[in-house]
Order: C-alpha cells, then sequence, then structure tokens
C-alpha cells in the first residue's frame, strides 16, 4: 500500500467527522425522510473512499453535496424504474406473474439496464425501447423520430453495444 493511500483515508476520516451530520441534514431537508438520508449520506462517503482524489479538497461541502446530488438523483430513477415495473406487473393475471425471486431478478436487471442506457442521448434510447419493448419495425421508428432507417440502425446496435458490452 502506498503512503498516499493511508493518507487519503485519514484525510476520509477528518472529511466524515466534520462533516457527515451536516450532509445528513441536509439530505433529510431534501429527502423529507432519515432513513434515506443516513443510507445516502453513508453511499455518498463510500464514494468517497472509492474515488481517486490526489489532491486536497478545498471546499468539502460543495464536494459532497455533489456526489450526495448524484445519488439522489439515482434513488429518484431507481424508484422510477421499479414503479413502472410494479405496475406493468399489477396488470398480468395473476396465474402468469412471476415468482418474488424472478421478479427481483428482473427489477435489478432494469435498474442495470437503465443505468447503462442513462449516458445515451434520449433519441437512441428511444429507438433501442421502442424496438425492444414495443416491437416497433426500424420504419415506425424512423417515422416517429424523423430519422432514416439506417440511422435507427445505427441507434440500436449503439445501445446494443452499450448494454452487452457496457461500452
Amino acid at each position: 500500500m502506498s503512503a498516499a493511500k493511508p493518507h487519503l483515508h485519514q484525510d476520509v476520516d477528518t472529511l466524515y467527522v466534520d462533516h457527515h451530520g451536516w450532509l445528513d441534514g441536509w439530505l433529510r431537508k431534501r429527502l423529507g425522510n432519515s432513513f434515506d438520508a443516513a443510507d445516502l449520506a453513508h453511499d455518498t462517503f463510500v464514494r468517497v473512499l472509492t474515488r481517486d482524489v490526489s489532491e486536497i479538497i478545498r471546499e468539502p461541502r460543495a464536494y459532497l453535496t455533489t456526489i450526495a446530488q448524484g445519488l439522489i438523483a439515482n434513488q429518484y430513477r431507481r424508484r422510477q424504474v421499479e414503479q413502472s415495473y410494479l405496475d406493468a406487473l399489477a396488470q398480468m393475471p395473476e396465474q402468469h406473474a412471476p415468482s418474488p425471486e424472478i421478479r427481483a431478478m428482473m427489477l435489478e436487471t432494469l435498474i442495470e439496464i437503465d443505468q447503462l442506457l442513462e449516458g445515451l442521448s434520449v433519441v437512441v434510447r428511444k429507438a433501442f425501447l421502442w424496438s425492444q419493448l414495443d416491437g416497433l419495425s426500424h420504419a415506425e421508428i424512423g417515422e416517429r423520430l424523423g430519422i432514416s432507417i439506417s440511422t435507427v440502425k445505427r441507434h440500436i446496435v449503439k445501445a446494443l453495444a452499450r448494454c452487452c458490452f457496457a461500452e
């Protein structure tokens, strides 16, 4: 272990002691929930520990806030995906509903796909989702988006590559 790592952990310790209470309070105000606030405060410091920070953090609260805001956005996206999945399940006949284990695996897979697609443009995501979920043809997608069929194909390939190879 290099000499820089113990120093980083010491800095994170100080950052935690000095700012954890403030961050937890800031998150409670934003989320209106002390349980989620505690979880996200914890996750914020885990992110700090896993980042490669080689320079001194000059504005620690701004730094922590930026990380926490990203985590809040991730939490909202995850809950939105979960609610959409639950809504779809509610429309299924009970005899076709998956087991709780399959539901959990499907939800995790959907959340992972959502995270992979997040970095793509809206047009690429729409083309991919319309082709995969709605079964639209390339021509139908092209017409909806106002783009050529070859562009639709490129968008779908790009999204598939992101999902299959995490590119």
